[in-house]
């Protein structure tokens, strides 16, 4: 049985049970009934726009075989008056409705009813009185979140034939109180269940139920589920546009904003819009929790607390009042706490992409766009800074972990470099502190494109972007030699005019980098051994002299073993190389591989194996990693092939199409 007060909204029930069911709900689901049947009180919560109401309403549809129970409905939309005296007195109506007696209202007067209604609220006629249990939906809560708590304990207190459901975007915070939380769907299939995922399903099937007819493209629907994450709200307002757009268009806007969605016949009046809806949560925040959503939205990634005083702090708003703001926000699913409680490490915390761009509109609107990411640039700069100190004191596994925590923010203060919001000085300067992660990480494609971005921007006199150059022609070395000796050109003359030792170093490197590949071993070696000779021992933004001396025994190694076993030594021996595992790293390859020159596969195959096993526990460079496991299976399969001959000269390297030399992996070596 259900009842339906002024405040139930019956177009919503009946378009639930016309075809609006839930879709990848099938867990949560089975917990809420399991909860409703067990407890007294139970709230489901979770962020705007996840289905609470939904859920809330199949968890409570009947069932054969279930039990005996009337079912009250009250929600709050636009329009109903809120407080205290409202609250009491239309759940109290309700229930008088639903066939309770009317001292309901006297029991209920220690929250705050008068003993009888006002005026302008008649008493509903009396009803039979219920078979069963009744249970009593407290639907939508969060404008009288507060008044709902004292009416729901004493409500509990004293008619022990009364359950309650509330749905909220947080708990009320009572001892009994049973909490189920409902998070966006998943945009990923499950493991082992192969097919779309639930957010595809939800998204495809509120397209077919309006009339869209295309085949779907599965690349296209999972962009666009995972740049919605899985929220169904925002999935149904996306199929809506599947009637003028495409799916891949659809992805497209969605890059650009979400809070453009909007449906002509919502629902509910604040389901309008994705804005709205988001809206609706902002305007019950108090000014301090605004200030600090919107200054937040200047975050790209995950971030820590501290990262977030520092951003959102302004004259207007004390360092104190962050934490409390990310705590609310993030209980009422503005934000997500990624990391498990009582950890070790400090939670980060992650902001919902439609509260960003929700976010991002109010910080424009406010004139704080420019300020906020300035700060914001400032303090990933600093991180940028902390990562090369933590690497070039031999915390390099800790400093690659910080780079890819902080990944997404690092590359966004680069990004808005280009439309002019953050200095292009302070993105270079972050860049330059990064270069590990482009040159010894894998990423060197990613840095050289970002870096050409990022200099046309800058004057070309700028003390920085000589470094910005030498740093852009070591990254593109590999595949585009000619703009790399290009860059190195218009860099010389800045060193030189600088006196610094160390750019004027790093570029012999990469001219060693550069001979190496066009095949030209001895004019390779002189550019190494002048490399690490002139760089000093130390200097920031780029490799160590020990890196150098490296890269000049492998190219030793196959026309000079000796030499190339007395220079690995000696970049063994520089102050800080114990520490640096890429510098160990590549001068042990070159002791190996001199060995395999020399005959001595016994000792290469241990040395190399040594190697591999120090850097796999305590670096991820990829490169290196696979030379050596590249050199480990040579060496085995010369041990288990009888009468093998040794190694012959250096193969020649094969030119692909592109017209740039394909490196061996000797040769990859002795680029990084």
């Amino acid at each position: 049985m259900w009842n339906r007060d002024e405040g139930h909204d019956a177009r919503f029930v009946d378009r639930f049970r016309d075809g609006h069911a839930l879709v990848g709900r099938d867990g949560e689901l089975a917990a809420l009934r399991a909860a409703v049947s067990g407890h007294r009180l139970v709230t489901v919560t979770g962020a705007a726009g996840t289905g609470k109401s939904r859920l809330a309403l199949a968890a409570l549809a009947p069932s054969p075989g279930g039990p005996a129970r009337t079912v009250v409905r009250v929600r709050w939309h636009d329009g109903i008056p809120v407080g205290r005296r409202a609250l009491t007195a239309r759940v109290a109506r309700a229930l008088s409705g639903a066939g309770l007696p009317r001292d309901v209202a006297r029991a209920l007067s220690g929250a705050g009813l008068p003993r009888e209604p006002a005026p302008e609220e008649p008493a509903a006629p009396a009803r039979p009185a219920p078979a069963g249990e009744v249970l009593l939906l407290l639907d939508d809560v969060d404008p009288v979140h507060t008044e709902c708590i004292g009416l729901v304990q004493t409500l509990l207190m004293d008619q022990r034939a009364v359950r309650v459901l509330v749905t909220a975007r947080r708990p009320l915070g009572l001892g009994d109180e049973q909490v189920v939380r409902l998070a966006p769907l998943p945009v990923e299939p499950a493991p082992g269940r192969p097919g779309a995922s639930p957010a595809a399903e939800l998204l495809v099937s509120r397209a077919r139920q309006r009339g869209w007819t295309e085949e779907p493209d599965p690349a296209a629907v999972a962009r666009v589920c995972r740049l919605l994450e899985g929220v169904p709200l925002a999935l149904e307002l996306a199929a809506g546009r599947l009637g003028e757009w495409t799916m891949e268009e659809l992805a497209a806007h969605l890059e650009t904003g979400q809070c453009r969605l909007s449906d002509p016949d919502p629902l509910l009046l604040r389901h309008r819009t994705l804005r709205t809806s988001i809206g609706a949560v902002h305007a019950l925040c108090e000014p301090a929790q605004r200030k600090v959503w919107r200054r937040l939205s200047a975050f790209t990634g995950p971030f820590t607390e501290a990262a977030a005083v520092f951003v959102c702090l302004g004259p207007d708003l004390a360092p104190h009042e962050v934490p409390p703001a990310l705590a609310t926000l993030s209980a009422t699913g503005v934000l997500q706490t990624l990391g498990e409680a009582g950890a070790v490490r400090p939670p980060r915390y992650r902001m919902a992409r439609a509260a960003r761009d929700f976010g991002a509109e109010r910080l424009a609107a406010a004139g704080e766009r420019p300020a906020t990411r300035d700060r914001h640039a400032v303090h990933f700069r600093g991180v940028a800074a902390v990562a090369e100190t933590l690497w070039n004191t031999g915390l390099q596994r800790q400093a690659l972990q910080t780079v890819q925590e902080e990944h997404d923010d690092l590359m966004a203060l680069v990004h808005r470099a280009g439309d002019g919001t953050v200095h292009a000085e302070t993105a270079l300067e972050t860049m330059l502190h990064l270069w590990f992660w482009w040159a010894v990480h894998d990423h060197a494609r990613e840095g050289s494109d970002r870096l050409r971005g990022l200099l046309p921007r800058l004057p070309a006199d700028g003390p920085l972007v000589a470094r910005g150059r030498w740093l852009a022609a070591w990254l593109s070395a590999a595949w585009d030699p000619g703009t790399a000796h290009h860059l190195l050109s218009l860099a010389w003359p800045a060193a030189v005019l600088a006196g610094d030792d160390a750019l004027i170093g790093r570029i012999a490197h990469v001219h060693g980098t550069l001979a190496w590949q066009r095949q030209d071993p001895e004019t390779a070696a002189q550019y190494y051994r002048q490399a690490a000779d002139i760089t000093p021992g130390g200097a920031p933004w780029g490799p160590s002299p020990a890196v150098s001396l490296a890269a000049l025994a492998v190219v030793q190694a196959h026309r000079a073993p000796a030499a190339a076993a007395r220079t690995a030594r000696r970049a063994l021996a520089q102050p800080g190389c114990a520490d640096d595992a890429w510098a160990t790293a590549l001068a042990h390859y070159a002791r190996a591989f001199a060995d395999h020159r020399s005959g001595h596969t016994g000792r290469a195959r241990h040395r190399a194996g040594r190697a591999l096993a120090d850097l796999e526990a305590r670096l991820d460079a990829p490169q290196v990693r696979r030379a050596l496991r590249l050199l480990l299976a040579t060496l085995d399969l010369a041990a288990t092939t009888a009468g093998a001959p040794r190694p012959g000269p250096r193969p020649h390297v094969p030119v692909p199409r592109d017209g740039a030399p394909a490196p061996s992996p000797t040769a990859s070596l002795a680029q990084r």
